[in-house]
């Protein structure tokens, strides 16, 4: 059996606070092979923090620690910060969750995407100019050749989703971290960024990590799921057996859902058990 593209055992983030460390991740567990992987959980769950660490991108204040971070080879623990920016945007991309924030306001949306290419590449101008013209092409944006010319300003929320999407896979990466990468999308425009972002990864042969917490949209997309809790994962299983989940934590997320065939006045809230925080959780159907 190949060996995973990436590796996580044991990964914990704590911050600091007047009374002792606080962990927002706890003991996170998992493997990614050439797949699709979904992240879920509400708010606070810790998934974004899980995919931050990952990249080495926690804020200063927080302490990150791993029994072991290994990606294609390479551990991620003993790297430095200079081979941690070879690894960025080359080997491993992450899409923001709204491009607002995430694209620099003051230079052209083309030229951010040709700066990737000349940044980790090493390619001049005129081929970083074609490589991004192709790449905004891949992602259906009509007009490449006006839209390369806009400022993040000038475009709407679903094209500028677009322009990271091809930012982040212009360089060719074994793995794309995608947090929350359509929450700030209508459902329309969601699937078609999805529809894109799915076609771009399968053609490429890369790995996805996709951080939500739209347990449909998963179920739909991925090809397995870990289902996050207070920091730690509580269940695991493949992405078609989402609504089967055993866990009572997922199971009360999924009797929250809206359903068209079944209209309340009032969607159910989930009741949490303290006994969730530390308990036994579920890996692919078994109890762990």
């Amino acid at each position: 059996m190949a060996e995973p593209l990436l590796q996580v055992r044991d990964l914990r983030v704590a911050f600091p606070s007047p009374h002792g460390a606080v962990e927002a991740v706890r003991g996170v567990s998992f493997d990614v092979g050439r797949e699709k992987l979904g992240l879920v959980g509400e708010s606070g769950s810790g998934k974004s923090m899980t995919g931050r660490a990952l990249l080495k991108l926690a804020p200063k204040t927080a302490e990150v620690k791993a029994a072991r971070l290994g990606f294609a080879g390479i551990d991620l623990n003993a790297a430095t910060e200079r081979q941690m920016r070879r690894i960025r945007g080359a080997r491993i991309s992450m899409i923001m969750q709204d491009p607002k924030y995430s694209l620099n306001p003051l230079m052209r949306v083309g030229a951010q995407i040709a700066e990737a290419c000349r940044l980790h590449q090493r390619v001049g101008k005129a081929e970083a100019r074609a490589k991004a013209m192709a790449m905004l092409e891949a992602v259906h944006i009509r007009e490449p050749t006006r839209v390369y010319d806009l400022f993040p300003h000038e475009v709407s929320g679903g094209m500028g989703q677009r322009i990271m999407i091809a930012m982040m896979l212009v360089t060719g990466p074994d793995l794309i971290v995608a947090d929350e990468p359509t929450s700030a999308l209508d459902a329309t425009v969601r699937r078609q960024v999805l529809a894109i972002l799915d076609e771009l990864v399968s053609q490429r042969g890369a790995a996805l990590i996709f951080i939500s917490h739209d347990l449909n949209l998963v179920a739909e997309f991925c090809d397995r799921v870990l289902v996050m809790y207070a920091g730690r994962i509580v269940e695991e299983l493949h992405a078609r057996d989402l609504h089967q989940a055993r866990h009572p934590y997922t199971q009360a997320l999924l009797r929250s859902l809206p359903r068209l065939e079944e209209p309340v006045t009032e969607l159910a809230v989930p009741t949490r058990d303290p006994a969730w925080r530390d308990g036994p959780a579920y890996r692919l159907g078994s109890l762990a």
